[in-house]
């Protein structure tokens, strides 16, 4: 048996259910467990805590399976954690076929990510356990979507962190097409599962696209929109759909405005109202305010400037300049949408930095609502670090 012995005291978390098992609060693994060896998780007097999966080279040492220690740990198990996640997202069937069908430590699965873009799932095995795993998992979610082609992403930062090399391609049947077709909402997406961003799309922000779409729709047919850190142009389209008027895509990667630019086509939205510009937030947003130019919905949905708690000052910083320039291109009585991805800066935090913004602008705003991920990116109530996305849906006053 390898179990992994905590010292004294280090039990609570894992009493109170969190699925991690810090370095620091072990005492000794006994048994010599490999990396992704199922263990049994017992405090300092050898009583059983948790089954997990242990992880020699990474901070988390054990990332727990389950509290159950009449559950054993096998094929079996997976396949039905599989299949219980699956099960959970069939409510967004009639919206979009473009769904996360497992997330991680929500799901019971710490480390395995995996979405589905119409008939092409991709998968990101991003923990030692969930490696071990890999084919018993692709195995159960091709048996639960019928799906048959899988990718896999397994190129994250988190991943190097387990002490894992990054892993890309092919698991199960065709190469994937260059873009993949989704449809969300009624808009059409292409969607390029090897090289985009996470696994080609941005998911988690279904529900703000639909915000922002109604947002437009509430402004009238003279709508008009500016979408920075834009990727391939989701929020843009969204509002054009609606009956924007006009949408300005920004992003610094000519490539992903490429692709925003095919979307447009793709909906049937007039070029010359399309706006793609390849640039530096900052640079356009200063060129923009230069212009004298004013949109009624201004979108700021930036990469995670925290990648953890050692960078929150500087991403403090970063955070309040791009909310203050993006605050002065608000119309009156426009909208504002602001988001942090970064998990290293609470949501409080994230509103501080924001009202920041506000008063140096010189501007008032009022907080309408607070916006998150849907629900194919649920939080497990006992790890809330997995609340990740934050945003703040402001109005200008």
């Amino acid at each position: 048996m390898n179990d992994v012995v905590l010292k004294p005291g280090k039990e609570k978390s894992l009493l109170r259910r969190h699925p991690w098992v810090y370095a620091t609060a072990v005492a000794q693994a006994v048994g010599r467990p490999l990396a992704g060896d199922t263990v049994r998780v017992v405090d300092s007097r050898g009583n059983f805590l948790a089954w997990g999966a242990y992880s020699p080279d990474s901070q988390i040492r054990v990332r727990c399976w389950t509290f159950r220690e009449d559950e054993p740990v096998d094929a079996g198990w997976m396949a039905a954690r599989v299949a219980d996640a699956v099960a959970r997202r069939a409510a967004l069937a009639g919206r979009t076929d473009a769904v996360r069908l497992v997330f991680g430590e929500a799901d019971a699965l710490p480390g395995f990510v995996a979405d589905r873009y119409a008939g092409q799932l991709v998968v990101q095995f991003l923990a030692a356990g969930v490696e071990r795993w890999r084919e018993a998992l692709v195995d159960a979610l091709v048996a639960a979507t019928g799906c048959a082609d899988v990718y896999e992403r397994s190129d994250a930062a988190a991943r190097e962190r387990e002490g894992l090399a990054p892993r890309t391609g092919v698991l199960r049947g065709a190469e994937p097409p260059a873009e993949v077709e989704i449809v969300e909402d009624g808009v059409r997406y292409g969607v390029d599962v090897v090289h985009g961003h996470k696994t080609g799309f941005y998911l988690d922000q279904r529900e703000s696209r639909r915000r922002v779409a109604e947002l437009a729709a509430l402004v009238g047919p003279g709508a008009t929109v500016l979408n920075c850190f834009s990727y391939t142009g989701g929020f843009s389209l969204a509002a054009m759909r609606a009956g924007a008027a006009r949408a300005v895509s920004v992003d610094s990667s000519a490539d992903a405005l490429a692709m925003a630019a095919r979307n447009a086509v793709r909906n049937g939205l007039p070029e010359a109202a399309f706006e793609c510009r390849v640039s530096k937030v900052a640079e356009a947003q200063k060129a923009l305010a230069a212009e004298g130019q004013l949109f009624d919905i201004v979108v700021l949905d930036p990469p995670k400037f925290a990648p953890s708690v050692h960078h929150v000052d500087k991403a403090a910083r970063a955070y309040k300049d791009v909310n203050l320039k993006g605050m002065k291109l608000v119309k009156p009585g426009g909208y504002l949408l602001t988001f942090s991805c970064s998990g290293a800066i609470s949501v409080d935090l994230f509103q501080k930095i924001v009202a920041g913004a506000a008063v140096d602008a010189r501007q008032d705003f009022v907080l309408l609502e607070r916006l998150a991920a849907g629900i194919d990116h649920p939080m497990r109530m006992t790890h809330p670090e997995g609340e990740y996305l934050k945003g703040l849906l402001l109005q200008r006053v």
